[in-house]
Order: C-alpha cells, then structure tokens, then sequence
C-alpha cells in the first residue's frame, strides 16, 4: 500500500479529470506530471486570452508554490537547453562552497572552455570570492565561472555526474547532461518541464533566488579595478527594448546556435508566483521573452481560474512519489545522434487511485534564482 498525500479538492477533481476512468495510468503511458504533458497541442483547461501567436517548440507554465502545470505545449519534447542548464548546475554545486572562500584563477583553469563562450571576464592570476564567481554565473552567464567551480568541486567530469545524479532525484528524467554549462553537445538536452522544475528547486534557496534578482554588479579586473557586468535576463535588466516585467525575480536565459533562445522565468504577482519557461521561439533575440510575458500575464489574468493539466513532481529527497519509467508518448530528441543510452524515456510520475485518480505530493512553499551562448553565442544574451 502506498500513502498518498492529499491535493487540494480542486486539484484533485481537475486531474481526475484527465485521467481515464478505469484505466491503470501506467498501462495508458502517462509521463511525469500527468498523461496530458505527453500529448501534442497545448494544454490547458482555460483557453480565453491565451496568447495565440506562441512560436516556440515546447512551453510551460506552472505555479510555484502548488507545482500544478496550468497550461503546456510539448513539456516533454527533449531540446538543447543552452544555459538555462546553469540552473541544474547552481541546484548541484550553490552550497558546496563558503560565499567567502576565495580562489586565485590559473590559466590552465581557462584553457579547456570551448570557443564563443559566453564569458563573465575571469583573468588569469586574479582572485575571486566564490560569490563573485556565482554572479559571473547568473549575471553573465559565463562559462569561465562554471568550468573554474566546476574545478573547485573536483573537476568537470565529477561535476556533470552529480548534475545527472541532482536531475534524478528532482525527477528531471528527460534531461542528459554533458557540459555542466549548457554549451551545445551531442546528447545534451532538457525539456521545458525539466528546466521548470530546476528553477523551482534553485528558488527555495536564498542564495540562488539573490543571485537571480540582482541586476548588476562590480566585477574584478585585477589589482583594485572592477568592470560592472549586467544580468543578461531582459525581462529583468529592461535592455535591448524589453521592458522589464513587472514582478520578474528570475531566472536564466540562454541561447547557442543549435538551441535558439531558451528561458525558463518567475514572477511574483499578489503573492502569487508563477513559473514558465520558453524554448526556441521561431524568430528574433526578444521573441523568448515577449511569449514568456504573455504567458505570465494570461497566467496572472485569465488563466488565475484554470485547472491543473499536470503537476511538477517532487524530489526524491523531499519525499516525492518515485517515478517507475514507462515508455509513453516522446517526442524529438535535439538531433539524431543525441541519445547515448543515458536519458530515461519519461514515465508514469504519479500512482493512480482505484478510480483513475492519481494523487501528487503538494509541495511546501519555502523561500529564493543567469545564461550562455555557445556554439554561434548571442552577441546580445
């Protein structure tokens, strides 16, 4: 017999819904989340004011503190996810080190980031304290800063192992990490419905969550001078000609040449948070945040009355429902050569009830939040 823990009487008349009566969940191969993030067209159960020019290939958009999915458009369809793999990266390594540690970078720490980076300006033979290091990570999105705490933390390789080990226990079975800074490799990939779930966890932690907020800092240059760099999260920062979005408090965006423009955001409205990340929008260097601001404003506007069609799961660590993988409807990996083997088909997330009902884990609403361009880098990230 399993406990199930109690959802909220709406939540639970609303996935009851979705669910088929009388039918096992696994044998009908749900996902994690719900059987609807597998379908193909969008997902909702509220359609008025939904923004209808939506250009990108997969989007989510959940609320924070319930993880009920309130609308979704291919949550599950595998992509590159450029850097807003840095959020799984802050999720693994944001507590390894003291704010206050200091390292003095090397040139050999430098030579192994691959070409077109985006950089946060790290020199040779200079300090940095590890919370200078975290803001050239959520500020500028920069490699240099990954691949040096990646350092810190025993190398590059034992890094991406603990990030794969991290997405396992969030339930993040879709994502395959090679570099632990999103730059484009074969086999790596997320989904919209992963990467919502790494900007969850990293916001109940204060430090991410400051991280994420701040829009500029000073940044050393070697001996006393400093260079200010600027969030490249535009929903946030208000450049290029985005206007900041009012409540914005994250949380990364990303582009590389194979990836397109990619963000997964939060925003805080009444005292209430949603979450929604965008993957490659068809045209333009703002497209990612102009869909990301519809959908929080459909979601703090109309779509305030609509009904789960999914729930983000839990960790592991926190008690969530194990998901038992089960093969279910998938969609495209990125290119045909990134399967390795690694990546867990998605699965059922949630045990159905004897009437078809399934029950998730409401999560506990705790507390707290950077980019990258690789392969052809975002001259505008």
């Amino acid at each position: 017999m399993h406990a199930f823990p109690r959802l909220s009487r709406r939540s639970l008349l609303a996935l009851a819904a979705t669910a088929p009566l009388g039918i096992p969940e696994a044998a009908a191969g749900t996902v994690v989340g719900g059987s609807r993030l597998a379908r193909d067209g969008v997902q909702t159960t509220v359609t008025a004011g939904l923004p209808k020019k939506l250009t990108a290939r997969a989007w989510l958009l959940a609320d924070h503190d319930s993880g009920e999915v309130l609308a979704a458009y291919r949550a599950h369809r595998r992509l590159a996810p450029a850097s807003t793999l840095k959020m799984l990266f802050a999720d693994t390594l944001l507590g390894r080190f003291e704010r206050t540690e200091r390292y003095r970078v090397t040139d050999a720490d430098l030579a192994t980031i691959p070409s077109g980076s985006s950089l946060a300006g790290l020199r040779p033979g200079v300090t940095y304290t590890v919370e200078q290091l975290w803001q050239g990570v959520f500020l500028r999105s920069g490699n240099d800063a990954v691949h040096v705490l990646a350092l810190m933390n025993g190398g590059v390789a034992k890094t991406v192992a603990e990030m794969r080990a991290k997405a396992a226990d969030l339930q993040a079975l879709d994502t395959h990490v090679v570099s632990p800074d999103g730059y484009d490799h074969t086999g790596q990939f997320s989904t919209a419905y992963d990467l919502t779930l790494f900007a969850r966890h990293g916001l109940e932690d204060a430090g991410f969550r400051a991280y994420c907020a701040t829009k500029a800092a000073d940044f050393p240059a070697g001996g006393r001078r400093t260079f200010r760099i600027e969030n490249t999260d535009r929903l946030l920062s208000g450049t290029y000609g985005v206007t900041p979005y009012q409540g914005m408090i994250g949380v990364k965006n990303g582009y590389t040449s194979h990836a397109g423009n990619t963000f997964t955001g939060a925003a805080t409205r009444d005292g209430r948070t949603l979450l929604v990340t965008v993957l490659h929008p068809d045209s333009g260097h703002n497209a990612v945040y102009e869909e990301t601001a519809a959908l929080l404003d459909w979601g703090f506007g109309k779509g305030s009355s609509a009904g789960p069609v999914g729930v983000l799961a839990d960790p592991l660590s926190e008690g969530g429902a194990k998901v038992t993988p089960h093969p279910g409807p998938q969609a495209a990996k990125p290119h045909k050569d990134s399967g390795d083997g690694w990546g867990v088909t998605a699965a059922a997330a949630v045990t159905l009830l004897t009437a078809g009902v399934y029950a998730v884990r409401r999560r506990r609403s705790k507390g707290a939040r950077g980019t990258e361009r690789p392969a052809t880098t975002d001259p505008h990230p």
